[in-house]
């Protein structure tokens, strides 16, 4: 199961480059996993259908229970066989759909099976957790399907709106997952059903929200919205997804949950009134509509309504007449998409007021959606009217309230046949005043995969039968009824043959009276869901726009004042009715007299900052308490958190000095007295209340300190040091994702200062006579001016030069001292950076501290000699070092599978003849990767606030003095 899906992924993977080597042709070679799949559930039909599965689970966050578990049952093989089976279909429909040429057609497949194997994930998924994560990659993957052309703005609109609905409904169902989870002790589906949680408040709000994930999933009202709008999508896209695939997800969620949760007071009515709501509003809207597509999208509203109703009853009938349902209309949905796709490429059009004769020219595509659409309306010997058989004897045999579900089903189905019967008139008829449309010539490849889904609604009508042991085995986890149904084409005259009948002749002459209905309908119309969607995002828009213009007034220190009032309110709040001092041990002031000797300075630099004007000595003040900070840590017996702060610290300030030179030199705002004097106790009583909070937290510990213990198992490991094992090993996941954080804020915030491409580095120092600045003035040559040199002798001996670029500093601002130290110490500093790298498991250091001190040895390269020097110092892009530490990092994390979880460490020890005992553990490995992503981040901040700054200038001198020279 799992080799299945993580192939469609692989495969999605190569898609870009096989499309470009076999244009349209790649389809076929991408159909092989999705039939591949379907052909593994065909092999595990005697086990479903027997009551069995098939299980697959890997320890994902064993401390949460949480897994990767995977199970195979009636209900999932029924969603794989439509999700594999369809999926490969659509795929090889795609070979010819698509012309060689058709822009971005690599990244449309890619997507195209990636979402196949997000779907198989979804339906085999047996943990809850899991099922969310596969869940919300079908959503990602339909908005960048329905947004393929994303030079249209339909198409970005409608996916950004499907994308909203969905995620939204999606976030609360994780919600309520996690409630579940949490009541249930357990997060593995097939144990919850096994055994639910009692009925309760938190139950019933768990229930409330998953529901609100899965009507949003399956565009249930009033969360119908998106599905019409993502017709903007390719015909493929539509036929797969919004016949077959992601908005079963919805109505497969319900079914999955509604053994275990159909007693549970919300779910009955909920489900049963929106369903039928839904149904009845698709259906009267499709009535009306013009584009065939448009047509079969309110249809598919409509029947996800009706499946929706059948899945939320609750008992044995109705779970198995939703289940026959699913497969039929994904088996006569499909097919009349992609049949809507070949009429729009052999006519050029689909609105059916211009379309006429088109049966005429394309006899063997009409007569596919015939019987397509002769299963849409329920019409024996098919597959759909075996399945709306099913569904009426279900609700017949109900309560009350399925009785009123079945009279609105009954009027649904009448709609559902008056819609058929317009979309196959629509797309195929010869219209009296219209001449005939005429038509490009469809191959049988084009035609085959939509006539075997319609063969199969022609097969599977007299041979529904086969279908009650699969079936059957995911309506027998509901309570038996005293005579259970079984699917049979024929059960003999009744009252739910009768309703058929009704239903079909409310069709027809709803049909006969098209016009009329139109009209009325447009007469009576409501406002549009879309257009009361758009309003709704207007006024959300203008409501953010108003909070920020009040809030974002431009000036920093507002910001802060409103932060540190929130802060305070609700810190206050907490401490004065809770007094959470009570019993509490008195603090003490320090531990030695050096701490507070140090602390007394940290807060004389603080205070010292307020009257200051300047900026820089701002940024020196400011960066001595920060030193002051790691002298605390230094004499409190932590020498690991004193490095990283002086290194972080240095990183800091000399980054502060490269964008002042872009800055006024004195502060521009002015602060009154009243204004000063409001400012002063905020901050104080802001630091009090802090420190207040500090000592509480510390002085509410109840367990023994986890030292010790930390201590022991760093021992375990065979090293000593227990801080970067901590970050290394026992903490690992926290320090890959600060890490992935720390690579994705150093190149948003470089890229948002400086706008430019970033695929190139810094360019070399070039090759020219030192008489002028080798290649033209620099920016740190323009406060010279150059002066006419006379003669030199020819014995003079030549310059010693100690840096590459340094021939390109004005002379007052070189620094042969500087410049001399800089060269020396460089290559000492990266060795150091190694050795703090490698001696991390007993010593204090590590990569990130390792990768600082690398990144400080590159900076004073360029301090010393501008960017030229940086980039004879760093030739290479920064990127490269960000991309390859991050991924270094991962792939050791993943390399933790051979011992069964990610991030496990791996150790081996060995004995060399002339090293001795030898120590070699993945830790390091995952460290180096800290120390490359760490050196890339310092790098390319310096590159854009360095580098890029001294070409503005540069640009900038040359403009002046060119100016001035004209």
């Amino acid at each position: 199961m799992a080799a299945l899906i993580l192939a469609h992924f692989l495969l999605a993977a190569c898609a870009v480059p096989l499309v470009r080597r076999l244009g349209p042709r790649a389809f076929a070679l991408l159909a092989a996993v999705p039939a591949a799949a379907l052909g593994w559930a065909l092999a595990q039909w005697d086990t479903a259908a027997r009551g069995g599965a098939v299980s697959w689970s890997l320890a994902w966050l064993p401390a949460y229970d949480v897994e990767i578990a995977l199970r195979l049952d009636a209900l999932a093989l029924l969603m794989v066989l439509l999700a594999a089976g369809v999926g490969a279909l659509v795929l090889l429909y795609c070979v010819r759909y698509f012309e060689d040429g058709t822009p971005r057609l690599g990244g449309f497949a890619g997507n195209l099976l990636a979402f196949a194997g997000a779907m198989l994930g979804l339906v085999l998924a047996d943990d809850l957790v899991v099922l969310y994560v596969f869940w919300e990659l079908t959503t990602v993957f339909s908005y960048l399907l329905i947004g393929h052309d994303s030079e249209r703005k339909q198409n970005r609109r409608s996916a950004l709106q499907a994308l909203t609905v969905t995620t939204l409904g999606g976030l609360a169902m994780l919600v309520g997952f996690l409630m579940l989870g949490q009541e249930a002790g357990t997060y593995r589906i097939s144990e919850l059903l096994a055994d639910p949680p009692a009925d309760s408040a938190t139950v019933s709000t768990a229930i409330a929200l998953v529901l609100l994930g899965a009507l949003s999933k399956s565009a249930i009202w009033p969360f119908s919205v998106w599905l019409p709008n993502a017709m903007a999508a390719p015909t493929p896209v539509s036929a797969y997804l919004h016949a077959a695939a992601m908005v079963k997800a919805g109505v497969y969620l319900v079914a999955r949950l509604a053994p275990a949760f159909a007693d549970v007071p919300l779910w009955r009515p909920v489900l049963l009134v929106l369903g039928s709501a839904t149904m009845l509003l698709g259906g009267w809207r499709a009535l009306r509509l013009g584009d065939l597509k448009l047509v079969l999208a309110y249809g598919t509203v409509s029947q996800l309504g009706f499946l929706t109703v059948l899945a939320g009853v609750g008992n044995r009938d109705a779970a198995l007449a939703a289940a026959v349902l699913i497969l039929a209309h994904a088996l006569f949905k499909a097919p009349l998409f992609l049949v809507t796709g070949i009429v729009d490429h052999a006519a050029g059009t689909r609105d059916l007021r211009r379309l006429s004769g088109v049966g005429r020219a394309l006899p063997w595509v009409a007569g596919t959606a015939l019987v397509a659409g002769a299963s849409m309306a329920a019409l024996p010997p098919l597959l759909g009217f075996a399945a709306k058989e099913a569904a009426f004897e279900a609700l017949l045999h109900g309560d009350a309230v399925d009785r009123w579900a079945l009279a609105v089903a009954t009027a649904g189905s009448a709609l559902t046949c008056a819609y058929t019967l317009r979309f196959l008139w629509g797309a195929f008829a010869r219209k009296p005043g219209l001449d005939d449309t005429p038509v490009q010539r469809v191959g049988p490849a084009f035609l085959g995969p939509p006539a075997l889904l319609a063969v199969a609604c022609a097969v599977f009508g007299p041979g529904v039968s086969w279908w009650n042991g699969l079936l059957g085995a995911y309506a027998s986890a509901f309570p038996a009824p005293a005579h259970p149904y079984a699917l049979s084409l024929w059960h003999g005259l009744g009252t739910a043959l009768l309703l058929s009948a009704a239903a079909w002749a409310g069709g027809a002459v709803l049909f006969l009276l098209r016009d009329p209905v139109v009209r009325l309908s447009r007469r009576i119309a409501w406002p549009t869901a879309d257009r009361v969607f758009g309003l709704g995002l207007l006024g959300l828009e203008r409501i953010a726009l108003q909070v920020t213009g009040f809030f974002q007034r431009g000036s920093v220190s507002v910001y802060l004042a409103t932060v540190l009032s929130v802060l305070l309110g609700g810190q206050l709040a907490v401490l004065l009715v809770d007094e959470p001092w009570a019993g509490a041990v008195a603090p003490r002031l320090w531990d030695s007299g050096a701490q507070g000797g140090i602390a007394l300075l940290t807060c004389a630099a603080a205070l010292l900052c307020l009257p200051v004007q300047r900026r820089m000595k701002v940024v020196v003040l400011a960066g001595l308490t920060g030193y002051g900070t790691a002298l605390l840590f230094v004499v409190h017996g932590a020498p690991d958190l004193a490095l990283t702060q002086f290194c972080v610290e240095t990183v800091s300030l000399l980054v502060f000095v490269l964008v002042l030179r872009r800055m006024p030199v004195y502060f521009q705002e002015t602060i009154s007295r009243r204004r000063l004097l409001m400012r002063i106790p905020l901050a104080l009583v802001a630091s009090a209340v802090v420190a207040t909070a500090l000592w509480v937290v510390a002085a509410a510990r109840v367990a023994e300190p986890a030292g010790g213990a930390l201590v022991a198992a760093t021992a375990g490991h065979g090293v000593k040091e227990v801080v970067a094992t901590i970050l290394v090993e026992f903490r690992a996941w926290d320090t890959l994702g600060e890490s992935a954080v720390l690579a994705v804020a150093a190149v948003g915030v470089t890229s948002l200062i400086y706008v430019h491409r970033r695929a190139g580095a810094v360019e070399p120092a070039p090759v020219a006579e030192a008489v002028e600045p080798p290649g033209g003035p620099t920016a740190w040559s323009y406060g010279s001016h150059f002066v006419v040199r006379g003669p030199v002798a020819e014995d003079t001996a030549p310059e010693r030069t100690w840096l590459a670029a340094g021939g390109t500093l004005a002379p007052e601002y070189r620094s042969v001292v500087f410049e001399v130290v800089a060269r020396l110490v460089f290559h000492p500093v990266l060795v150091l950076s190694v050795y703090l790298l490698l001696c991390a498991e007993n010593l204090p250091g590590g990569g990130f501290v390792g990768g600082l001190v690398a990144g400080l040895a590159m900076m004073a390269r360029y301090l010393a000699g501008g960017r030229h020097e940086l980039a004879d110092a760093a030739p290479g892009h920064p990127g490269l070092l960000t991309g390859l530490g991050l991924l270094l990092s991962a792939v050791v994390g993943i390399l933790g599978l051979v011992e069964g979880a990610v991030l496990h460490p791996l150790t081996y020890e060995t004995h060399l003849p002339v090293f001795g005992h030898v120590h070699v553990g993945t830790p390091v490995l995952f460290d180096t990767g800290v120390y490359l992503l760490v050196l890339g981040v310092v790098l390319d901040i310096v590159r854009a606030l360095g580098a890029r700054v001294d070409r503005q200038i540069e640009r900038e001198a040359r403009e002046t003095t060119g100016g001035s020279a004209r």
